[in-house]
């Protein structure tokens, strides 16, 4: 680093521990708590739903004085905007919105994100980063954009999220068109990866350490793992080529059954046997990948006689290729002997371990998944409504139900169960309706109370609203709006092959997902920030360009349309935090300025401080 970068990065690190601290350290003054009427459950009102969460809560805490204050409109705006929009709110936006006197404008604002495109395309990347972080099988990247495309169609539609799960269970089709099967791409049609994931995602169930053993602290048996997994073997992932295009295909293997030749070792022996001396040696076996390749261990275990050939009697002694073939479509589903794991496995009959449903072996795999997908989103499953809401109410308000948010279940012990069973019962009469679930999160107390800290000794869960680190995404979608700019990338957005073609990922976009991304079931305790991005932030060449008081940037267009150092303040912390700077905060920022002696630099430090900031990083 030149010996200017290095000042000039000294500078604004000691801005940054001074400005940003003070003003993060300066409490703000609160409005009052507007009191709501429990009302009638009689519906599932938004409102009312919302109003009875609040007393349960408010009843359980006790004491009043536990209770953190609504949040300032500006910190409402900024937080709701982020959750359901992805992005800030315009220092426009903060205005009207503080100047507006509607008593139900926070209502009405949130309706206006759930029905804009930012809200489908925001949600639709966190549950990209859902399927694809844990993601088994690399290339499954590929159908990442397209299903990124498909969900946010289908949360534009607000389509129910029961549909939604059983699309993704029973999906089949080209990975490079059809997004619903991300989840069974993503772990290559693997019957055990699929059990895990589909338990986890929409049971909150985390099973998967019994596909071994025993689970060791819950009921579940090893057994009842893959019986969950025997509905998935007959999948099919099968390369395919369009053209110059390679991909994949998910299908169901019966589609191909009938095609495909039984384990025949007669007919497998003739194939083999080239000279017809019903002799086979390593030359004539090297003519078959797979068989060729290991026929010394062949005749290791099948050269009774011990003449470096094998007879038809001694092929037919060799096992049964495996049964467990993942991705590649099998009959029916075996459970390894782990004492063997050669040998064939004991068969398991699907069987879904909530419920005791099962299905008998012989049947289809749309038959096998479709039927597993009605019992996972049935009414009568509360597994199914419960993860979700304990999963979204986690992400909106910082705290879930049950913590991980993804590891739920009989035998875990809920936060304030009550509150989750009164949202889960909702949701489920919602007829799981998304946009409803947000809806009524985000017109809680819970939701819109400032963050306060609270003695860990004496906290009590949702008394206040709790900071969360922001999403990849979030975060980018800030930078660029800061900054003024489409992407970090320089370049316009472009679609793929024919008009309606899936949008191409930005590639900065992407590579920013790289390095600020995180699973978002982790939690928040967790999540952490690093060197790699820390120095992103400070030293990237892209924002180092875009962060030029000189240029027509947005940075130069404040500082030509503000004289006055003070305004041009205003609109930089309105920019980039959604909120007016602290008196503290500008008597620090016009002293910085003076002690530079630079305005356009000053400000270009500033501006880099801001972005820099755990506050910019976070949600308030």
């Amino acid at each position: 680093m030149s010996c200017y970068l290095f000042r000039r990065n000294r500078l604004r690190w000691k801005f940054l521990l001074i400005a940003v601290g003070a003003g993060l350290a300066g409490a703000m003054p609160a409005v009052g708590h507007a009191e709501s009427p429990p009302g009638s459950l009689s519906d599932t009102s938004p409102d009312d739903v919302a109003a009875e969460i609040d007393r349960l809560i408010e009843a359980q805490i006790g004491s009043p004085e536990k209770l953190a204050p609504r949040a300032l409109d500006e910190d409402f705006l900024r937080r709701v905007s982020l959750d359901l929009a992805g992005v800030v709110p315009t220092p426009n936006d903060v205005t009207l919105f503080g100047l507006n006197p509607a008593p139900d404008k926070r209502a009405a604002l949130i309706d206006q994100l759930l029905a804009g495109d930012d809200y489908a395309e925001i949600w639709a990347s966190y549950f990209s980063d859902v399927i694809f972080l844990r993601a088994t099988e690399a290339r499954s990247r590929i159908n990442q954009p397209v299903f990124q495309q498909w969900m946010a169609e289908r949360l534009a539609e607000n389509a129910p999220w029961d549909e939604i799960a059983t699309d993704l269970i029973t999906a089949t089709g080209s990975v490079r068109e059809e997004g619903s099967v991300a989840l069974v791409f993503a772990h290559g049609g693997a019957p055990e990866e699929l059990a895990a994931e589909t338990s986890r995602i929409f049971l909150g169930i985390q099973m998967q350490c019994a596909n071994c053993h025993d689970h060791p602290t819950d009921s579940w048996k090893r057994e009842q793992f893959h019986e969950l997994a025997a509905f998935f073997p007959r999948i099919q992932v099968r390369p395919q080529t369009a053209g110059d295009v390679r991909t994949f295909v998910v299908s169901s293997a019966d589609d191909f059954r009938d095609n495909r030749r039984r384990f025949d070792p007669e007919q497998i022996f003739r194939r083999l046997d080239a000279n017809r001396d019903g002799e086979l040696v390593k030359r004539e076996a090297e003519r078959v990948p797979g068989i060729g390749d290991r026929f010394d261990q062949i005749l290791a275990n099948a050269d009774a006689d011990q003449n470096g050939s094998l007879s038809l009697e001694e092929f037919k002694t060799l096992r049964r290729p495996p049964m467990n073939q993942p991705g590649r479509g099998s009959a029916e589903y075996y459970m390894p002997d782990l004492n063997d794991p050669a040998a064939p496995g004991t068969r398991m009959q699907p069987v879904f371990f909530v419920t005791g449903e099962s299905l008998e072996t012989g049947a289809l795999d749309l038959q096998r998944r479709e039927a597993l997908a009605e019992s996972i989103t049935s009414p009568e499953n509360e597994w199914f409504s419960k993860a979700f809401v304990n999963r979204i109410w986690g992400e909106m308000t910082g705290q879930g139900f049950y913590m991980p948010i993804d590891d739920i279940g009989p035998e875990r012990t809920a936060q304030m169960p009550e509150v989750l069973d009164l949202l889960a019962a909702g949701f489920t009469a919602s007829g799981y309706d998304i946009q409803w679930l947000f809806r009524t999160i985000a017109r809680t107390d819970v939701y819109q109370r400032e963050i306060r800290t609270i003695d860990p000794l004496d906290a009590a869960p949702f008394a206040a609203a709790s900071p969360t680190r922001l999403r990849s995404d979030q975060v980018y979608n800030t930078i660029v709006r800061v900054l003024g700019v489409e992407n970090l990338a320089g370049q316009r957005t472009r679609r793929g092959p024919g008009a309606n073609g899936p949008v191409r990922r930005d590639p900065a976009r992407a590579a920013f997902a790289e390095l600020f991304g995180f699973d978002p079931s982790t939690p928040q305790e967790d999540i952490v920030g690093n060197i790699p991005q820390a120095l992103f932030l400070m030293n990237s060449p892209q924002l180092n360009a875009l962060i030029n008081g000189n240029a027509d940037t947005k940075l130069g267009r404040i500082l030509k349309e503000h004289d006055d150092d003070r305004d041009a303040l205003a609109e930089l912390y309105l920019l980039a935090l959604a909120r007016e700077p602290s008196d503290r905060e500008i008597e620090i920022n016009l002293e910085y300025i003076a002690e530079v002696g630079d305005r356009v630099e000053a400000f270009e430090d500033i501006q880099w401080s801001l972005l820099n900031s755990s506050e910019f990083l976070s949600r308030r």
